[in-house]
């Protein structure tokens, strides 16, 4: 241990300091205050350690938007362990993976994923504990193990500023899922960003967040963005934060006019459907004053739409899993450029580089390279991969973009074929390989389209084996069985053989201009 200790779980501890009896977390009609929060995340952290986990251990999350996620999420990390979260659209398979991949000693799951949990659970036979959760007797309740002893006293444990917090399950753009190591000061420094930062305006109209700011949880808390940007910022400010358990434009809207919600952050996908909502104005947005936009571009004809709409000004901003997540924004106190990423947050720098890692002028196109106190420790047990992205010391995107001369950014383009789907990044070689398992299918390639509510849509090009023969929507209810929801292909297109270069690869790009 060096001379100096952060643990993120000290957000916890600061808010209660401060705004003990302010209300922390809203789901429905519960409520809890901060001081409440604080005596659930202590009661569990006592919980682990009484199961066998020690400081460093792995403790894997799987579960909804809800109170639970966020008590366990820090109740972990004041046990001195490390969270590793896990989609909450993840099939047995897919949770397996992540189980062994990270060495999780723990489980800590939703009741209603009981089938997935277990089942991946048992395959990994190396994770030590499973703790099934639901909330019918109040928050985290413990459905199959002895209930969490309450009122417990459990102290903050000390970590340093480098050790791994979070580790957050990425593909980046090739193969396998890789776990990305966020340390604690990764993360409390984007989260401190994001509370104080975010609406920060050197003019002097800095509004603070805190008491009377509500937070809405619409996007996954398992996902970087959301975690950062809505759960720890809010919570890190003094503010409430109010959950949605998946979003819908009409749950959505009935939440945000019922509690108030002043902040919303979400992907493009969600501002399209709640703009295309019919009944959107029964309800009442007067409160919303903060809105951020993530995960995907945003078409500017939606940004002005809702922005005209609501009152508001949507800022749009860039990161991954990787960089905690933000790594640049627009800023309130500067114009915002419609199509622009904006620029780096305090303290993180941002380039363009060329395939021989030197640095582009402004409006070249190259990759874009990121370097700050956000960048990742690197990838959990994958030092080639890790030296490989944070090579001449820059964590490498992936991401094609430029710059211009005031020092915004704009991404043009994905080096590699990475798909986003309404925010949630999709990697064709996974799908691909489940695609391989299935029978009848000799060829097969995906590719993203584009798609006017998701941004782009998943569709699978396929061959079939001599003699064999299947219909798309068989292909499709295939892959749904063995993929998460955001993942497998709802559009299928079935050909005689793939087009390929003459080293045989097949060429995704000729099937992209099919697709359009």
């Amino acid at each position: 241990m060096g001379d100096m200790a952060l643990n993120l779980g000290s957000i916890i501890e600061n808010s209660n300091r401060y705004f003990a009896a302010e209300v922390a977390l809203i789901h429905d009609e519960k409520r809890l205050t901060y001081q409440q929060l604080r005596a659930e995340v202590m009661a569990f952290a006592a919980h682990l350690r009484q199961h066998g986990i020690q400081p460093g251990d792995k403790v894997a999350l799987f579960l909804p938007n809800r109170m639970s996620f966020t008590i366990a999420y820090f109740g972990i990390l004041y046990a001195g362990a490390v969270v590793v979260p896990i989609s909450y659209l993840s099939v047995a398979r897919e949770v397996a993976y992540t189980l062994k991949d990270s060495n999780a000693a723990a489980l800590v799951a939703w009741s209603a994923y009981a089938t997935q949990a277990t089942e991946g659970f048992q395959e990994t036979g190396a994770c030590r504990e499973l703790l099934l959760i639901d909330e019918s007797s109040g928050p985290l309740t413990l459905v199959n193990s002895r209930p969490v002893q309450k009122g417990v006293s459990f102290d903050l444990a000390q970590t340093d500023p480098d050790e791994t917090a979070v580790i957050l399950y990425t593909s980046g753009t090739t193969g396998q899922p890789k776990g990305a190591e966020l340390t604690h000061f990764n993360l409390f420094s984007n989260a401190q960003w994001a509370s104080e930062r975010c609406t920060w305006d050197p003019r002097g109209k800095w509004e603070f967040v805190g008491p009377g700011s509500v937070y809405l949880a619409a996007l996954p808390l398992f996902h970087s963005f959301g975690q950062t940007c809505n759960q720890n910022a809010s919570l890190f400010g003094g503010a409430a934060l109010t959950y949605l358990e998946r979003f819908d434009p009409e749950k959505a809207l009935h939440v945000m006019a019922r509690d108030r919600v002043t902040h919303f952050a979400g992907v493009p996908t969600m501002y399209f459907q709640l703009l295309n909502f019919p009944d959107r104005d029964q309800y009442d947005l007067s409160s919303l004053r903060y809105c951020t936009s993530g995960g995907a571009a945003m078409p500017v004809e939606v940004m002005r739409e809702f922005d005209e709409r609501y009152k508001v000004n949507v800022l749009e901003g860039y990161g991954l899993s990787e960089t905690s997540p933000v790594a640049t924004f627009n800023v309130l106190w500067r114009p915002k450029k419609p199509g622009s990423i904006g620029q780096p947050i305090f303290g993180v720098e941002v380039k363009i580089f060329d395939d021989q890692d030197r640095e582009l002028n402004p409006g070249e196109v190259g990759e874009v390279v990121i370097r700050g106190p956000n960048i990742m420790k690197g990838y959990y047990r994958r030092p080639e991969a890790t030296a490989q992205a944070m090579r001449s010391g820059w964590f490498h995107s992936g991401d094609l973009g430029r710059g211009d001369e005031e020092g915004y950014f704009y991404i043009v383009d994905r080096k590699k074929d990475m798909i986003i789907r309404g925010g949630f990044n999709v990697y064709p070689r996974e799908v691909e390989e489940v695609l391989y398992t299935h029978p009848a299918v000799r060829e097969a390639a995906v590719v993203g389209v584009p798609n006017p509510e998701y941004g782009e849509e998943v569709k699978a090009y396929i061959s079939f084996k001599p003699g064999t023969r299947a219909e798309p929507q068989e292909i499709v209810a295939f892959c749904r069985k063995n993929l998460a929801a955001s993942k497998y292909p709802r559009l299928v297109e079935i050909l005689d053989s793939l087009p390929k270069g003459p080293t045989g690869k097949i060429l995704r790009k000729e099937l992209r201009s099919r697709a359009s």
